[in-house]
C-alpha cells in the first residue's frame, strides 16, 4: 500500500514531498519523462492557450513530468508535476465491502486519470475550481477507492507560506468536506490507503504505525539545513527504505495485506503463483537479453514502451516499486527524483541505479492564484 509523507516545515523548502508506489512489480510503468498534453479550455474566457512564462501564448500544450502507467489505455499515473506547478499524487483506498456499491473496489474508470485530469488542466483553473469541478460534475464516479492530493504550487500571498493543497477522495461527497493541507509553515502530513486524518487529530481515529513512523522520521530530516540538498535526498529515501514487513516473502497476497500498514517499505512478496509468475518473466527477460536485444538497458531509458506482460498485471509479487523524493524550494525551484527499483522484467536494480532527477523553475511561482469563482 502506498504512502505520501509531505512536509512545509524545512527552513530552506516550501514543500518536500515522498511516495512510495506499492504495486505489482511487473505492473508496466514507463520511465520518468516530460510529456505534453492539450488542456481543456481556459474556465475564464474558452481558450486553450497557455501561458509559456515569457507573457505569450503557447497554443494548446501543457508540460507535464511524471511516469505513467502503461497497462490502461489512459496512462495515468499516481504522481506529477507539471512545468506550471501543478501538482498531484493519488493513494488508493483500501475498500473492504465489496457490497457498497457507492464505494467499488474496481472501478470502471482509471485511478490514475484523477492525478492527470489535474496535471492536464488549463493553468488558469485554480484548485478550488478544480475540486469543485470533480465533485459537482460527478467526476469521481466509477472510479476505485482514491485519495488525491492536488494544488498549484505557488507562494502564498503572505510570500511566507505555500497556497494549500486539497485532498480529494470518493469519500468527500461536497466540496465543504475537503481538507486542505500544507498551506502553514511547520506541518507534516501523512496519508496512506485510507481516511485522511489531519495532524492533531490522531487520537480520534487510529493512525497507521507507517504513517506514525513516517510523519516522525520526516520531522525530523527537515529539522535543520546543514546538509547537502544530495545528502537531504539521500536521508529522505532511508525513510522511504524502512521495513517492518515480515520477512517471509512467499506468504499469499491475502495474508499480507493487513501488514502492509505496518511497513513504509513493502519487499516483494507473494505466493507460490505469484512467485512462479516472476520468475518467468525474469527468465523472458534473459532469454531477450541472449538475443542481444539489451532488454536490461531498455527496460531503465526508454521513457514509454509498454512492457512485455502476457499474463495482465495482477501478476508477480507486489511490493514497493518506485520511489520519488521531490523538493521545491523558497524560489521555486524543483528537484524530482524518481527511483526505480525493480526492471520490467523483475530483476531487482540496485539502489541509485535506477535514479533520474530532473531540475527546473515553476513558471509563474509567485504569481498570485487566481480565484476560485
Amino acid at each position: 500500500m502506498c504512502i505520501v509523507l509531505l512536509t512545509t516545515s524545512h527552513p530552506k523548502y516550501a514543500l518536500v514531498a515522498l511516495d512510495n508506489r506499492d504495486e505489482y512489480i511487473l505492473r508496466p510503468t514507463s520511465r520518468p519523462h516530460w510529456w505534453t498534453a492539450i488542456p481543456e479550455s481556459d474556465p475564464a474566457n474558452g481558450s486553450a492557450d497557455t501561458p509559456n512564462g515569457s507573457g505569450e501564448t503557447k497554443p494548446g500544450e501543457v508540460e507535464i513530468l511524471s511516469s505513467r502507467d502503461l497497462q490502461r489505455a489512459e496512462q495515468g499515473t499516481w504522481l506529477g508535476i507539471t512545468k506550471g506547478g501543478n501538482f498531484a499524487v493519488l493513494t488508493n483506498y483500501r475498500e473492504t465491502d465489496t457490497r457498497d456499491a457507492a464505494h467499488p473496489v474496481h472501478g470502471k474508470r482509471s485511478r490514475g486519470g484523477m492525478v492527470t485530469a489535474w496535471l492536464e488542466a488549463h493553468p488558469n483553473e485554480s484548485t478550488e475550481q478544480f475540486v469543485r469541478r470533480m465533485l459537482d460534475d460527478g467526476g469521481v464516479k466509477g472510479v476505485g477507492g482514491f485519495s488525491l492530493i492536488c494544488g498549484k504550487l505557488r507562494k502564498a500571498r503572505n510570500q511566507k507560506d505555500l497556497e494549500p493543497l486539497a485532498i480529494i477522495s470518493n469519500r468527500c461527497d461536497h466540496v465543504d468536506e475537503v481538507p486542505w493541507i500544507c498551506g502553514e509553515r511547520g506541518s507534516v502530513y501523512g496519508l496512506s490507503n485510507a481516511t485522511y486524518i489531519p495532524p492533531g487529530e490522531e487520537d480520534e481515529e487510529p493512525v497507521w504505525p507507517k504513517i506514525r513512523d513516517g510523519t516522525d522520521m520526516l520531522s525530523r530530516a527537515a529539522a535543520g539545513d546543514d546538509v547537502s540538498e544530495e545528502e537531504f535526498i539521500s536521508s529522505l529515501f532511508k525513510i522511504l527504505d524502512v521495513d517492518k514487513f515480515p520477512s517471509n516473502n512467499t506468504m499469499d497476497l491475502e495474508e499480507g495485506i493487513p501488514l502492509l500498514k505496518d511497513s513504509i517499505f513493502i519487499p516483494a512478496f507473494g505466493g507460490k503463483e505469484h512467485q512462479k509468475e516472476m520468475s518467468e518473466a525474469q527468465q523472458r527477460g534473459k532469454v531477450k537479453q541472449a538475443h542481444g536485444s539489451g532488454a536490461a538497458a531498455e527496460a531503465l531509458t526508454i521513457a514509454a514502451r509498454p512492457d512485455d506482460q502476457p499474463n495482465g498485471f495482477e501478476t508477480g509479487l507486489y511490493g514497493t516499486q518506485r520511489q520519488t523524493v521531490i523538493l521545491v524550494d523558497w524560489d521555486g525551484n524543483v528537484t524530482y527524483t524518481e527511483r526505480s527499483l525493480w526492471d520490467s522484467h523483475g530483476n531487482p536494480i540496485p539502489r541509485g541505479a535506477g535514479d533520474e532527477t530532473f531540475k527546473f523553475k515553476i513558471e509563474g511561482w509567485e504569481q498570485e492564484p487566481e480565484l476560485a469563482n
